[in-house]
């Protein structure tokens, strides 16, 4: 989501007096929490980046980025270490979307643009960096602004669209058959992420009028999904990215809120962890050397990294 569909997201925030409250962290601070969560602390790790829309770690010391410039008309997958050293991963990628980093090889989506979604252009790709010799193959084409990725467990991806017209999932083989429709009943998709212990993908709505968590039984698809759904309105929270932490919780990064928002979906209830995130995008539980595993790491759209640590038990 580039320079268009920012104005957008704050329009609505404008519209009713979010904005205002979407303030930078910076330095170890303390997290305003609903009633009844217990806040976690936020510290900025790098800042500078252009638009970040997504993150994942490499399992070998680098956090992988995906960085755009405003308007998407060029972008990177940028690697950034705990010590803070940066490097570009691949260059000259256009509208990076989400990175999943399975064994040795980091996938990312292309063509995750505005006007892509908006005029329907199928000019997105998955593509794959071997991230032991940083070659780069790609590994499906002719995709409408893919913007949230997942793997099944046979090796089919699930991309995410929100929007243009069927801004649902699409299922893409990984063997020579055609892309299909997955979970037809879902529109506005963002955030995707499977959880292999319950075999469930969980994926988040945008700009639909209420914020959705859904559920998907990826071996009954079609079936309808359990929903949460989350409070206030849908575009001006405007769902983002989401991962499953070690838990079991499903974190979700609202956007245009500002917030973090910890999801149990045994029992529904939620808490929100963290606020004061302005255009907060993608969520990740550290991973790799250099990394703490039980802190959750946050990308912006205005080029921050931030680390989200729990309370001490």
């Amino acid at each position: 989501m580039k320079v268009a569909g920012i104005a957008a997201r704050l329009a609505a925030a404008a519209g009713t007096g979010v904005a205002a409250g979407l303030v930078a962290v910076s330095g170890p601070a303390v997290a305003a929490a609903a009633p009844g969560c217990v806040p976690w602390t936020t510290e900025r790790v790098a800042e500078g980046y252009g638009t970040l829309e997504n993150l994942a770690f490499d399992g070998r010391g680098g956090m992988l980025l995906s960085e755009s410039s405003l308007t998407g008309s060029d972008g990177a997958i940028r690697r950034l270490e705990a010590n803070g050293s940066r490097t570009t991963a691949v260059p000259e990628v256009k509208a990076p979307g989400a990175i999943v980093v399975v064994g040795d090889t980091a996938y990312f989506t292309t063509g995750n643009g505005f006007v892509s979604g908006l005029l329907g252009r199928s000019d997105g790709t998955i593509d794959a960096l071997d991230l032991d010799t940083g070659a780069v193959t790609t590994v499906e084409t002719a995709l409408t602004m893919p913007n949230g990725l997942a793997q099944l467990p046979d090796g089919d991806f699930v991309v995410s669209r929100d929007i243009g017209q069927s801004t649902g999932l699409t299922r893409v083989p990984g063997s020579a058959e055609l892309p299909s429709g997955f979970a037809p009943s879902l529109s506005s998709t963002n955030g995707v992420a499977y959880d292999e212990t319950t075999r469930r993908l969980y994926v988040a709505t945008t700009f639909n009028p209420v914020t959705t968590v859904a559920a998907v039984d990826i071996d009954h698809p079609d079936a309808s999904p359990r929903r949460f759904d989350l409070p206030g309105v849908g575009p001006i929270n405007s769902a983002d990215d989401l991962t499953v932490g070690p838990d079991g919780s499903v974190y979700v990064a609202l956007n245009v809120a500002g917030t973090v928002v910890r999801l149990d979906p045994a029992t529904g209830a939620q808490c929100t962890i963290a606020a004061g995130l302005p255009l907060v995008s993608s969520v990740r539980f550290g991973s790799g050397p250099g990394w703490d595993p039980n802190a959750l790491y946050a990308t912006s759209f205005l080029g921050t990294v931030v680390k989200l640590t729990p309370p001490a038990p």
